[in-house]
């Protein structure tokens, strides 16, 4: 006999909400929009040979992107625009500006190999970070990303900054589609209940040390240089930690 199903859970009707916190939903979903317009302008900077502009505005494409999800949580976007899924603009909009963009701006950039070599290593980054967005999983229950979370856009600033060339610009690109497949729970810095306050606050620093590098481009700062890639050994030695550790904390929670 077949039972009937459990009733939904019915939370407030939208226009119960105050106007103004529905306009802040919605100015919220447009901030997270924003995302694709600057994703098109790094692609015309790279199309121009205007590299440092280009990565100014993927400075800019982290900014929103660390901030939208906080600020939609905040003015409970779900609850006063129930209708418009940001969770899928939201990857739209980082398919585009942290895999596309940053594989245009590598190869405007001249910084991939030539031939048909060149064009298999731009496309590794493009089919992985597809299979990556489409994970059901990709983002897990306790905030973590499993597997290389697609930060090509961070990579392309580094290959560009400090000047790699072809050769070794492949090899990182031949490595890091790689990692999309080793199921490593990565940090998730605005939403990983491990060590949050510390994972945003070296998250923020980071992107101060990014503007610096920038600033300083061509010739980065040694200091500078190693403060930046300070984090990102952190970012990865933390996420492999809490990896291998989640087994053992399980053991002793059951």
């Amino acid at each position: 006999m077949r039972e009937n199903p459990a009733p939904r859970a019915v939370g407030p009707a939208p226009a119960a909400f105050p106007l103004r916190l529905r306009l802040a939903g919605a100015a919220v979903h447009l901030y997270t929009a924003s995302g694709a317009v600057l994703g098109l302008l790094i692609v015309l900077a790279a199309l121009e040979g205007a590299v440092e502009r280009a990565l100014w505005l993927v400075l800019a494409t982290l900014v929103v992107d660390g901030t939208d999800g906080m600020l939609a949580r905040r003015f409970r976007v779900k609850e006063t625009i129930p209708w418009l899924d940001g969770a899928r603009m939201d990857d739209i909009v980082d398919y585009l500006t942290f895999t596309f963009a940053p594989v245009v701006l590598l190869w405007a950039a001249d910084r991939l190999p030539g031939g048909a070599l060149g064009w298999v290593v731009a496309a590794l980054p493009l089919l992985a970070s597809c299979y990556q967005f489409c994970r059901v999983d990709a983002k897990t229950e306790d905030h973590f990303f499993l597997g290389f979370p697609s930060y090509w856009n961070i990579a392309a600033f580094y290959l560009i900054v400090f000047d790699v060339g072809p050769g070794a610009t492949a090899f990182v690109l031949v490595v890091l589609p790689v990692l999309v497949f080793v199921p490593v729970k990565y940090v998730y810095p605005s939403r990983t209940r491990h060590l949050p306050r510390l994972n945003l606050a070296l998250a923020g620093a980071w992107l101060v040390t990014y503007a610096v590098l920038l600033a300083q481009y061509p010739d980065p700062h040694p200091v500078v240089a190693a403060l930046s890639l300070a984090y990102v050994v952190y970012y990865v030695v933390v996420s492999v930690w809490l990896t291998v550790g989640a087994p053992a904390r399980s053991r002793r929670g059951g």
